[in-house]
């Protein structure tokens, strides 16, 4: 397993998606993601840094803000994807919404993210 993809992942969970400064979050996104990476959420299309960080600004400023986003299963790769099942909720306490992202990686970055909400 590539231990630098399950960092850069996890990181993606915290740094970005659990992140409420946009300024912050704009620099992570530098970091972590491809300059011309794209968010796919279900009848939504996103692609490059500025467009992604108002996507998670305007999630992110809908939930209370003792909510952060954790990692409820261990991250799974397989060549170069990632599997990160994740929570929100109060801080400490069993999330109150999950869901599933799968990254593709190019060069170490996340160039795709494909979100999933359960039901």
């Amino acid at each position: 397993m590539n231990k630098k993809l399950i960092q850069i992942i996890e990181q993606h969970l915290a740094k970005i998606w659990s992140e409420r400064n946009p300024s912050m979050r704009l620099k992570a996104l530098d970091s972590l993601y491809t300059m011309d990476s794209t968010l796919y959420e279900v009848g939504e299309i996103i692609t490059g840094h500025e467009l992604i960080n108002n996507k998670v600004s305007a999630i992110v400023n809908h939930v209370p803000e003792d909510f952060v986003f954790t990692k409820v299963a261990p991250v799974m790769i397989n060549n170069n994807v990632g599997k990160l099942l994740w929570g929100l909720g109060p801080k400490g306490k069993p999330p109150v919404s999950t869901g599933t992202d799968i990254a593709i990686f190019e060069n170490e970055k996340i160039k795709s993210l494909y979100v999933f909400l359960d039901e």
